[in-house]
C-alpha cells in the first residue's frame, strides 16, 4: 500500500449542504482596530521626535572657561554667584565676557625695526645701512597688519556670554577657592554632585528592567501552566480540513482495492446522507481497519475523508492515557463534541489497542485509567443520534487484544482487513515509489516485485530509498537493478559487517550453508534457492536465501515437512561433514521447533488427531491461562510433546542419510563458497546440476524469504 503525492489544485467541496451557503462578505474594519492604528503612529511619531530632540544642537548659551581664566575673572570682580555640583562648577557674569579674548597688539615690531637701523648707522659704511633701512621698515609694516587682521578675524568670532562653567581641580585640590569667592563677595551655592542618566539606567534602571522581565517571564509561565491545567482534559486531536490539505483521494492508495471497495460505501453516505435517512437506513457507527504495520491504514482513513470531503479528525490512542483518572474519558468527551459541530466528520483513533485493550485480562494488567477511558469511549459511540453524520475509524494490528465490547454490532459494525499487497499492487507500488527516482532502463519492477512477497507498502518505500542511498554511495548516476538487489539483501538480510574468521570457522560456516541449499535444491517440494553466501550479514555468519516461485495462501503437509528438513540441514551437514556440531544451528532449531508444534496443535498434521490444542503463545497477556484454565490433560502434553520429538528425529534421519547419498555436492558447494563466498543460482545450476521439478509449490505470502541462518 502506498500513496501518490498529492496534487496542488483542490476540488471543491461536494458538500451540498456547504454549496446552499452564501457567499461570505467582506469584513468591516471595527472603528476600535483604527483607533489602535492611529494611537501606534502617535506613538511612533513621538518616539521619532524625542530621537532627533537627543541629536538637535540648541544655541548655547554658556561658555567653557579653563580653571585659570575662572580665577582671574574672580579676582576682576566679575562674577555674582556660583553653583558647585561635585567637580562641576556654574555661575554667571557681572558684564558679558567676550570668547575667545582679542589678543592685544603692540609696537613691538616698528620698535624692534627703528632700533635695527639706529644700531646699523653706527658702523663705519654709511652707504649699505641707508639701503638696508627700506626692506626692514617695509617687513615691519607687513607683520603689523597681519597681526591687526588676525586681531580682527579673532574679534569677529568671540561672542559675549553671562554664564559660564569650569571643572574644579577634584585630585589636586584648591584650598584657596572659597576664600577667594569670599573676599569678593561671590554667592555661592553647593549641591549634590548628579549622575549621568546612561550611568543611572545601567546601575539602577537596567537590574529593575531586569527584574521586570523575569516576573513577566515568570507570570507568563504560570499563566500557561493554569491554562494547561483547565484544558488537560481537551483532547487536542489533530483536525485536517480539506480546503487547508493537500487532497488524497483513492486514487492516491495503491494495493488495496478490497479494502477501497469497503470503505467506497462511506464516502457515498458522507456525500448523500439524505437518500440514506429516506430509507431507514444507518450507516456502520464505526469502521476497524486491521492489517500489519506498513500496510497503509491511516492514509485510508484520510482517502475516506478526501473523497467525502469531510473534516478529518486524527489521534493516536495513547494520547487518551495519563496518569490520572478521569482525563482520559473527558478527552474522549471533547473529542466527539468537536466533531458533533462540525456536522459531517469522521474520527480516525490510530493504535486503538493502546486504549482498547480487554478489560480485567491478564495477571496484574488492571489500568482504572485505561478502563474509563474506554467506558466512556462505549458510551460516546453507543450514543450517536442517528442524524448525526459522523463515522469512527480506527486501526490496529492487535484485534485479539481488543475488548469484545468494541467489536459488537452497534459501535465498530465492520472490520476491514488491509492486507499485504498482491503481485501486481507490488508492482505499481515500486512504480510510484520509483518515479522521483532517475531508473535505469535494465530495471525491471516486475522482477522486484515477485522477489519482494510479503513486504508492505512501507517496506517497498524504504527499499526505493534504500536502492537510492546505495547508487548514490557507488557513485552512479542512475538507480541501476544492481542497486535494488543490493537494497533487498540489505532490507532484508541486513547490511554486511566484516567479520575476521579462521579457516576452520569458515569451513563449518561454508558446511552449514551448503547443507541448507543442497537439501533445499534436491527436494522439489521446496522453494528455489536464489543465493548462498557466508559473508555475515546482520547477526547470522551466513544465508541461504530462497525465493518463492509464486504466492500461495495454504501450506500443505509436505511443504512443510520439507521446510523442517531444509531448517535441519544446516546441522546435519555438520555433522557429516565436520563430525562435530556447533551452536550456529540455534535459530534453525527454535523455528524448527515451534513449527512442528504449531503442525501438532493448531493444524492437526500428527498422529494424535484433529484437535486443536491451545497453546500460550495465542494469549498476549501474561497469566490470562492461569483463569481460564487448561483445554488438554497432562497425558496430553506430554504426548504432544513425544510427537514434536519423533518428527523432528525423523527428519533429522531423513536430511542426513540425502546429504550421506549427496556428499560430493556437499563438498563441492563448501568449497565454493570458501572460495568465492557468494553463489548465485545460476552457479548452483553449474556445481549441484538440474533442480528437480516438483508438481507443485507451495509459498507463503507472510515471509519475504525462507531464511536459514548460522548465528
Amino acid at each position: 500500500m502506498t500513496f501518490l503525492r498529492p496534487k496542488q489544485e483542490q476540488k471543491p467541496q461536494s458538500n451540498p449542504s456547504s454549496s446552499d451557503k452564501p457567499p461570505d462578505k467582506p469584513s468591516e474594519t471595527p472603528p476600535l482596530k483604527n483607533l489602535l492604528q492611529l494611537f501606534q503612529w502617535i506613538i511612533l511619531i513621538v518616539l521619532i521626535l524625542w530621537s532627533l530632540s537627543i541629536f538637535w544642537s540648541p544655541t548655547q548659551t554658556s561658555v567653557k572657561l579653563p580653571y585659570s581664566t575662572f580665577l582671574d575673572q574672580v579676582r576682576a570682580d566679575n562674577v555674582t554667584k556660583v553653583d558647585i555640583s561635585g567637580s562641576q562648577i556654574e555661575g554667571s557674569f557681572q558684564t558679558a565676557l567676550l570668547w575667545p579674548p582679542v589678543p592685544v597688539t603692540t609696537t613691538a615690531t616698528s620698535t624692534i625695526s627703528t632700533s635695527t637701523i639706529s644700531t646699523s648707522t653706527t658702523s663705519a659704511d654709511t652707504t649699505p645701512v641707508a639701503n638696508l633701512s627700506t626692506p626692514l621698515a617695509t617687513a615691519a609694516a607687513n607683520v603689523t597688519s597681519t597681526a591687526q587682521l588676525t586681531a580682527t578675524a579673532l574679534q569677529s568670532q568671540s561672542l559675549p556670554y553671562m554664564d559660564f562653567s569650569t571643572n574644579f581641580p577634584a585630585d589636586l585640590g584648591d584650598s584657596t577657592l572659597l576664600p577667594l569667592l569670599e573676599s569678593h563677595n561671590v554667592v555661592v551655592n553647593v549641591s549634590p554632585s548628579s549622575v549621568p542618566w546612561l550611568t543611572l539606567l545601567l546601575t539602577t534602571g537596567l537590574p529593575i528592567l531586569l527584574l521586570l522581565f523575569v516576573f513577566g517571564l515568570m507570570g507568563r509561565q504560570m499563566m500557561n501552566q493554569q491554562s494547561n491545567i483547565f484544558g488537560f482534559g481537551n483532547s487536542g486531536a489533530r483536525q485536517h480540513v480539506v480546503s487547508n490539505y493537500p487532497e488524497v483521494t483513492f486514487k492516491n492508495v495503491a494495493g488495496a482495492d478490497e479494502a477501497k471497495a469497503d470503505l467506497s460505501e462511506i464516502v457515498d453516505f458522507l456525500k448523500e446522507p439524505t437518500r440514506y435517512h429516506q430509507l431507514g437506513a444507518r450507516m456502520p457507527r464505526g469502521v476497524l481497519l486491521v492489517g500489519a504495520p506498513g500496510t497503509g491504514k491511516t492514509l485510508l482513513a484520510r482517502a475516506v475523508a478526501g473523497e467525502a470531503g469531510v473534516p478529518f479528525f486524527n489521534l493516536n490512542g495513547s494520547e487518551f492515557v495519563e496518569m490520572f483518572v478521569g482525563v482520559g474519558a473527558s478527552r474522549v468527551r471533547d473529542l466527539f463534541h468537536q466533531a458533533k459541530e462540525s456536522g459531517s466528520a469522521i474520527i480516525f483513533i490510530d493504535e486503538l489497542d493502546a486504549v482498547g485493550r480487554r478489560r480485567g485480562a491478564g495477571l496484574g494488567n488492571t489500568n482504572d485509567e485505561r478502563e474509563q477511558t474506554l467506558n466512556q469511549l462505549l458510551v460516546e459511540m453507543d450514543g450517536f443520534d442517528e442524524h448525526h453524520d459522523l463515522i469512527v475509524m480506527a486501526a490496529t494490528n492487535r484485534p485479539d487484544v481488543l475488548d469484545p465490547a468494541l467489536l459488537r454490532p452497534g459501535r465498530f459494525d465492520r472490520q476491514v482487513v488491509v492486507s499485504l499487497p498482491d503481485l501486481r499492487g507490488r508492482a505499481e507500488i515500486l512504480r510510484i515509489h520509483s518515479t522521483p527516482l532517475p531508473v535505469a532502463t535494465d530495471v525491471d519492477l516486475n522482477k522486484l516485485a515477485q522477489a519482494t512477497v510479503g513486504m508492505s507498502g512501507a517496506d517497498l518505500a524504504n527499499l526505493c530509498n534504500e536502492a537510492a542511498l546505495g547508487a548514490a554511495r557507488q557513485r552512479h548516476s542512475q538507480v541501476t537493478m544492481s542497486d535494488f538487489e543490493s537494497a533487498i539483501d540489505k532490507v532484508v538480510l541486513g547490511s554486511e559487517r566484516p567479520l575476521v574468521m579462521s579457516e576452520q570457522a569458515r569451513r563449518i560456516v561454508a558446511y552449514h550453508e551448503a547443507g541448507h541449499a543442497v537439501v533445499a535444491w534436491l527436494l522439489p517440494e521446496a522453494d528455489p534457492v536464489n543465493k548462498v553466501t557466508i559473508i555475515p550479514h546482520g547477526r547470522a555468519l551466513g544465508v541461504t536465501e530462497q525465493l518463492p516461485s509464486e504466492e500461495q495462501y495454504n501450506y500443505n503437509r509436505l511443504y512443510l515437512l520439507t521446510r523442517l528438513s531444509v531448517m535441519l540441514g544446516g546441522r546435519t551437514a555438520e555433522e557429516v561433514a565436520i563430525g562435530d556440531i556447533t551452536t550456529g544451528a540455534e535459530n534453525d532449531l527454535v523455528e524448527a521447533t515451534r513449527m512442528t508444534r504449531r503442525m501438532i496443535t493448531r493444524w492437526g498434521m500428527s498422529d494424535i488427531g484433529l484437535a486443536a490444542f491451545e497453546s500460550d503463545e495465542t494469549q498476549p497477556f501474561l497469566g490470562y491461562e492461569l483463569s481460564q484454565g487448561r483445554g488438554y490433560s497432562e497425558d496430553t502434553s506430554a504426548r504432544i510433546d513425544q510427537t514434536v520429538q519423533k518428527i523432528l528425529s525423523e527428519r533429522h534421519q531423513s536430511v542426513t542419510q540425502l546429504l550421506t547419498q549427496n556428499r560430493r555436492l556437499l563438498d563441492a558447494l563448501a568449497q565454493a563458497l570458501l572460495a568465492h563466498e557468494t553463489v548465485q543460482q545460476s552457479q548452483l545450476v553449474a556445481i549441484l546440476g538440474q533442480r528437480p521439478q516438483s508438481g507443485k509449490s507451495a509459498n507463503s505470502p507472510e515471509s519475504v524469504k525462507s531464511l536459514v541462518s548460522v548465528e
